[in-house]
């Protein structure tokens, strides 16, 4: 893939994730492709800081991978004995105690959180493999374009694990809890096609295009009013926890908002 942000000086630049910020358009690349940017407590807690190192004028992030896949998963260095330096390994992870472990899994978790802020809108692009914590990240997102070499997978469960990374709500939310099992259950790969029918994925693209079509849905989104957008956004978000009627009183009292500030009555 190109790199659009190659020009920009980095805010951050550590652990495999690089932020770049053009404006009201931050971009986070993950940049491993050695490893095929493969996972880490590193790498998510450099995530962590780039989502609270972005700028308030930023509207739009867009998260991409460097090199021919978005994210391979968890480093298997993980799961070895010596494990990753520096962090604990998974049999270190198992014998904390629940309080411990909880807590450890909550900071993994804050990696995978704000791309879903009211304030911005996140899209994820996705090119080759996207397995396990790959998956969720990209499910983290508001947004998927995917290229039509996309392999997306669930692979904990051959690792006789769950999904932990915050993916499983957006997943069931996306396709519906019985695809959503089968997709886990059986950790198979779900491709370009089957992507974008079953919703994971709101376009598909030739990998050549990805970057372009990308730009394309940014520009699209910045086009339209912030406001506008944090409303609608958040109107959305909230649909599915509230009743038919619920949701007509949150339009109203939107609206009604959105109409005091074209006004100038704003608080």
């Amino acid at each position: 893939m190109a790199t659009p942000d190659q020009d920009l000086a980095p805010v951050l630049d550590k652990d495999g994730v690089r932020l770049t910020v053009d404006d009201a358009l931050a971009t986070v690349t993950l940049t491993n492709p050695a490893k095929r940017n493969a996972q880490s407590p590193a790498l998510w807690r450099a995530l962590t800081e780039a989502g609270r190192l972005l700028p308030g004028s930023v509207r739009v992030v867009v998260l991409r991978g460097e090199g021919r896949s978005f994210s391979a998963g968890l480093d298997r260095q993980m799961f070895t004995p010596e494990g990753i330096p520096g962090e604990p390994n998974f049999i270190e992870l198992a014998r904390r105690d629940d309080a411990g472990l909880d807590a450890t899994i909550a900071e993994f978790q804050e990696a995978f959180t704000w791309w879903r802020r009211s304030d911005i809108v996140s899209i994820a692009a996705v090119q080759g493999h996207a397995i396990g914590a790959g998956f969720q990240l990209a499910l983290a997102c508001d947004l998927r374009v995917v290229a039509d070499d996309v392999q997306f997978a669930m692979r904990e469960t051959s690792l006789a694990l769950v999904p932990d990374l915050t993916g499983t709500h957006p997943l069931v939310g996306l396709v519906g809890y019985a695809r959503a099992l089968e997709i886990c259950a059986t950790g198979r790969f779900v491709g370009a096609a089957e992507s974008v029918a079953s919703g994971l994925a709101n376009v598909s693209v030739p990998e050549a295009e990805l970057d372009a079509a990308v730009r394309d849905l940014a520009a699209a989104l910045l086009a339209a009013p912030r406001d506008a957008v944090v409303e609608t956004k958040a109107l959305l978000r909230g649909a599915v926890d509230r009743t038919y009627d619920e949701q007509r009183a949150a339009e109203r009292a939107a609206q009604a908002r959105r109409l005091r500030d074209l006004a100038g009555l704003g608080e």
